[in-house]
């Protein structure tokens, strides 16, 4: 997963099923449709785009101008909200540079609070090539480029989290069963899940310095045949400064028009001192697949999605 936190970029780096289930402890039964809608999405993830709409809401630092004590100035000015809206195109690829498969977030902004910075085919153009490069240096700076548009503490790759729970990815976890539930008018049940390592958590870069920290948190899936519905994460620590930092996304899933799960929305809150400091919500089209990977055009046959 990968947050932003200007001036530094932060990388973060997700029928009621049967009463044996809700009774193991260890390990608990999971149900195979979680690994294979998590594998379907990972093999068609490279093969779609979409339009991202982010939403943030950030409390500003403090004026220079110090009110009187209780004065009606003081309450006034107290802690001041900015929200800024970003528009991209947004698709899925792996670095090439990378020895591992992992697929990340590629974006390329459209607008910023309504105001246009390029034309739709120009972003489609740059994100293309952007994932045609996959190195580490067009991955930062695509990520700088994002973070200037005047977003603090921006979290990013969250949108596949539910690879973690393809059968390789479970086999890093610890997972347990928790209590029914509902998602909507869903029946559900959920599942507890922790990263065993760091390897597959968050990656945390301020300045030069970086951190690696796991994740957990807790799985929703449908009560009568197991689709994965929601992914919960969280991870939380100390800063230098003493501060308690808590991290926190949700992930809600559909089935697409095409066959496998999707990505809806995401909702972020980066939180200080059990204080919401900043909130990321992004949301999804639909989406769609495309047809190559040097030029982005749709509906070419010879992509079809991958069959589960």
């Amino acid at each position: 997963m990968n947050l932003v936190t200007l001036p530094a970029v932060v990388s973060l780096l997700i029928l009621p099923l049967p009463t044996a289930l809700l009774a193991q402890t260890s390990p608990p039964r999971i149900p195979a449709r979680i690994a294979e809608e998590a594998e379907a999405l990972e093999q068609n993830a490279a093969r779609i785009l979409t339009l991202e709409s982010l939403e943030q809401r950030s409390l500003m630092p403090p004026t220079r101008f110090r009110p009187r004590a209780g004065s009606d100035a003081e309450r006034a000015t107290g802690p001041r909200s900015r929200i800024r809206e970003v528009l991209s195109e947004f698709s899925f690829a792996a670095l090439r540079s990378s020895q591992s498969p992992h697929l990340i977030e590629f974006r390329q902004v459209l607008a910023v609070d309504g105001q246009p910075l390029q034309s739709t085919e120009n972003a489609l153009r740059a994100l293309s090539q952007g994932i045609l490069q996959g190195d580490d240096q067009t991955r930062k700076r695509m990520l700088e480029q994002f973070a200037r548009n005047g977003l603090v503490d921006i979290a990013t790759d969250y949108a596949l989290i539910l690879l973690a729970f393809t059968s390789r990815g479970q086999e890093q976890l610890e997972l347990a069963p928790s209590v029914p539930a509902y998602i909507g008018t869903e029946a559900a049940i959920s599942l507890t899940w922790k990263q065993k390592s760091t390897l597959g958590g968050v990656t945390e870069f301020r300045g030069m310095l970086s951190a690696h920290r796991a994740l957990q948190g807790t799985l929703w899936v449908r009560a009568f045949d197991g689709l994965p519905l929601r992914v919960s994460a969280w991870t939380q620590y100390t800063d230098q400064a003493g501060h308690r930092i808590r991290d926190e996304a949700t992930v809600d899933y559909v089935m697409s028009e095409h066959g496998f799960l999707t990505p809806a929305s995401v909702i972020h809150h980066h939180v200080v001192n059990g204080s919401l400091v900043t909130e990321n919500l992004y949301r999804y089209q639909p989406f769609k697949l495309f047809s190559s990977s040097s030029t982005i055009t749709f509906g070419a046959p010879d992509l079809a999605p991958i069959k589960k």
